[in-house]
């Protein structure tokens, strides 16, 4: 992690949390590794979102191999809030969650029309082997599914595909 409260010189530099709260910043500060004074927007955001004391308790709860995960989640959370007051994290998750749902739904109609499209093609190769004579539909199994596998003259879909059923 950064040193934020390093001592150049004899100056002390106090990280982005001591600064905004115009306190001293010590040597064991618990800020000092994960809001370097060089972005100071990073705690002012997470202060007004959820308050220095209790960042403090988080972080002084946490084990330090996880305070860096910890402070960067509360960052997200606290940009998030700050765009949007109301639903933060959950509004950006229910619009992702959207576009999948539309992605998912632009999917399966390709995937629908592929599946149309084959059964348009072969029916039209086996409509074209009947009329070239490679195929001749015998009375014996002029009756059998496989015989007419062509797409209705009128050209409708040859089937329907219900979208919500899909899901």
């Amino acid at each position: 992690m950064k040193d934020s409260c390093n001592r150049k010189q004899g100056t002390p530099s106090p990280c982005a949390a001591c600064k905004l709260l115009r306190r001293r910043c010590t040597q064991d500060c618990v800020f000092a590794p994960y809001f370097p004074a060089d972005e100071p927007h990073k705690f002012a955001n997470v202060h007004r979102v959820f308050g220095a004391s209790n960042i403090n308790k988080m972080l002084q709860e946490l084990p330090e191999h996880q305070r860096g995960d910890a402070v960067s989640s509360m960052v997200y959370e606290a940009n998030a809030r700050v765009r949007d007051p109301v639903y933060g994290c959950v509004g950006a998750i229910s619009s992702l969650q959207q576009q999948i749902d539309l992605l998912q739904t632009q999917l399966a109609l390709a995937q629908a029309e592929v599946v149309h499209l084959r059964v348009r093609q072969n029916a039209s190769r086996s409509s074209s082997n009947n009329r070239s004579g490679f195929r001749q539909a015998s009375p014996s199994n002029s009756g059998s599914p496989s015989s007419h596998i062509m797409a209705p003259s009128h050209g409708k879909a040859i089937f329907d595909v219900d979208m919500d059923s899909l899901w």
